[in-house]
């Protein structure tokens, strides 16, 4: 009619009204990430602590392998889980008071002597030990031989010129070895400086498996899923919101 007004409102582009923040659909995913995130986050700080003792060596008996001041995961096993090639964390009261790190390079029933064109033998096998220094490999002045007792081990540190030993301790009654029961870790990691997994000591995989890694990356997956899962999901919610105002505050094209 001629008295009708002219003027009518546009109708939104699209004629729907987004939800709130991207949508619910939206909001309940990032919610899921976020909850998915923490149990992944803290079940893998949980297990780490359950499995892993954290140690600083303070000298430089396994160098160039850990330096001193290095700061390194060790799983906790039981003795009766080590072999050879192993770096553990153990304890004697013969060798002193405060918990030490070597590499057990011979176990029960073994024959371990020193050297052979400058290497270690085991059973009469000469062991390659890439970890050792250029000097180390050159220990000719080293000259023992020991039949480790069963249910003991013979340890040595990576600087063989250095370490205080077993070779240090080959007048006691033990022959210098060290009980399994006496072990309480073995070093899977050092991760300050972050150098990461302790090479594997392939030169003793002829006389027998070597152990298995430990969960050291699965734990490390974990928690590093979880974080990204937390912050992604976090920040869904003010980065869809941002994009809805946006959306609402431009104008209209011609229609």
């Amino acid at each position: 009619m001629g008295g009708e007004s002219a003027t009518r409102t546009a109708p939104h582009s699209g004629g729907t009204s987004r939800g709130p923040a991207g949508g619910r659909l939206g909001q309940r995913l990032s919610g899921l990430a976020v909850a998915l995130g923490l149990v992944l986050f803290l079940g893998g700080f949980g297990w780490g602590a359950v499995a892993y003792l954290p140690y600083t060596v303070p000298t430089s008996s396994m160098t160039p392998t850990i330096d001193p001041g290095d700061r390194v995961l060790a799983q906790r096993v039981d003795g009766a889980e080590v072999r050879r090639g192993d770096v553990v964390v153990f304890k004697d009261a013969t060798w002193g008071d405060a918990p030490l790190i070597k590499r057990v390079v011979a176990v029960g029933g073994d024959r371990v002597a020193c050297c052979r064109d400058g290497k270690l033998t085991v059973n009469d096998k000469a062991i390659e030990e890439p970890y050792l220094s250029s000097e180390d490999k050159r220990a000719v002045d080293m000259n023992f031989s020991v039949t480790v007792p069963g249910g003991r081990l013979f340890l040595l540190g990576d600087e063989r010129h250095g370490s205080l030993d077993s070779t240090a301790h080959l007048t006691d009654a033990a022959r210098g070895t060290v009980a399994r029961e006496d072990v309480s870790a073995r070093v899977d990691a050092v991760v300050w400086p972050m150098n990461g997994m302790l090479p594997r000591p392939t030169g003793f995989e002829a006389l027998g498996g070597l152990s298995s890694p430990g969960p050291l990356r699965t734990i490390t997956a974990m928690i590093v899923a979880g974080a990204v899962l937390v912050l992604g999901g976090g920040a869904y919610g003010p980065v869809a919101k941002r994009l809805g105002s946006r959306s609402r505050t431009e104008p209209a094209g011609a229609r």
